[in-house]
């Protein structure tokens, strides 16, 4: 019976049935997922609103008793008491991670609470898996050492998954910001030297570059609020550097910083930033087209080749094994 199926299963009609069928549903997730998918700058900036109202209540906290509470406390639930019980502020380095969470767009204390969870719920989970399949399914595979190395293995693996994926997620979001920083630079200058204020021309460019780059726009209108309601106007900008964490952005930021110290014109500084920014990108863009050759060589040689010579032989191999 398995056999039979088995064998019905790899025929080539229904190979090439399943390859259709597959096809077709990848065409249907395409096309149809654009309309299911949300406002993600409407969404980002709804979290900023909310950013920006606890840094008012944040504000009206210092004046009333003087002293800032700045980070919401969370909840006093189960991945708060499990961060408390095991220390693991400590343990994992909360401040690094803290860094690591805001560059990812993840601002709130709870999201630094149920990181430092997952860093210690993820690895016994995916250990505890491997073990219970080694010792069940594949029991007689297994030896004991290599179920307990192979529970190790995914001990291991369960570490490093929410640094790594943390880090994917760090890295996208860098290259949406970068992609878009060339024209929020010179949306900025625009503005700058139209006359308008440092925050009325911030708030402006991100309403401009949303369409372009979400996490842009929401750094910039985050570092609007804080400038609003921070006594130290440094402090917000280094901010925006710190949060993002780009060369290009804090090179800008030191020059803001600088302006706001020295008073030196804004214009002309944004407008030689500006200037080495499109600089580098296209020196970048003339690397990837100078790498890109050599990356088509295996390509070429695997697929286009064997496609060319079928092409060309196939006829001459066709009239001799005819002539046969």
């Amino acid at each position: 019976m398995i056999s039979s199926l088995l064998g019905q299963l790899f025929q080539i009609n229904t190979i090439i049935m399943l390859l259709i069928a597959m096809a077709v549903f990848a065409t249907v997730v395409t096309v149809a997922s654009p309309m299911f998918a949300g406002d993600k700058l409407k969404g980002r900036i709804k979290g900023v609103a909310e950013e920006r109202e606890r840094l008012r209540a944040a504000q009206k906290a210092a004046l009333a008793s003087g002293e800032a509470r700045l980070r919401e406390k969370p909840k006093n639930s189960l991945y708060q008491q499990m961060v408390d019980i095991f220390n693991l502020r400590k343990v994992f380095e909360a401040e690094a991670s803290r860094e690591s969470l805001r560059q990812a767009g993840f601002r709130a204390e709870k999201h630094l609470v149920t990181f430092l969870a997952l860093r210690l719920i993820i690895p016994i989970f995916l250990a505890a898996i491997v073990f219970v399949y080694t010792s069940t399914l594949f029991a007689e595979k297994f030896s004991p050492m290599m179920r307990v190395a192979m529970s190790m293995g995914g001990l291991i693996v369960g570490f490093y998954a929410p640094n790594i994926g943390l880090k994917n997620m760090i890295s996208r979001r860098q290259q949406s910001i970068k992609r878009a920083w060339s024209d929020a630079l010179d949306l900025l200058l625009i503005c700058v030297e139209s006359g308008m204020a440092l925050e009325p021309s911030m708030a402006r460019v991100a309403k401009e570059i949303g369409s372009a780059s979400v996490p842009l726009a929401e750094e910039m209108t985050l570092t609007v609020a804080e400038l609003s309601y921070l006594q130290d106007r440094r402090k917000a900008l280094d901010n925006l550097g710190k949060r993002v964490g780009l060369e290009t952005v804090k090179a800008v930021v030191t020059s803001l910083v600088q302006s706001e110290r020295y008073g030196t014109p804004l214009g002309a500084a944004l407008r030689t930033l500006a200037q080495e920014n499109r600089d580098m990108r296209m020196s970048e863009a003339e690397k990837k087209a100078a790498a890109l050759p050599p990356k088509l060589t295996v390509p070429m040689i695997l697929f286009f080749l064997p496609v060319i010579f079928v092409v060309i032989l196939g006829p001459s191999i066709i009239l001799v094994l005819g002539y046969k």
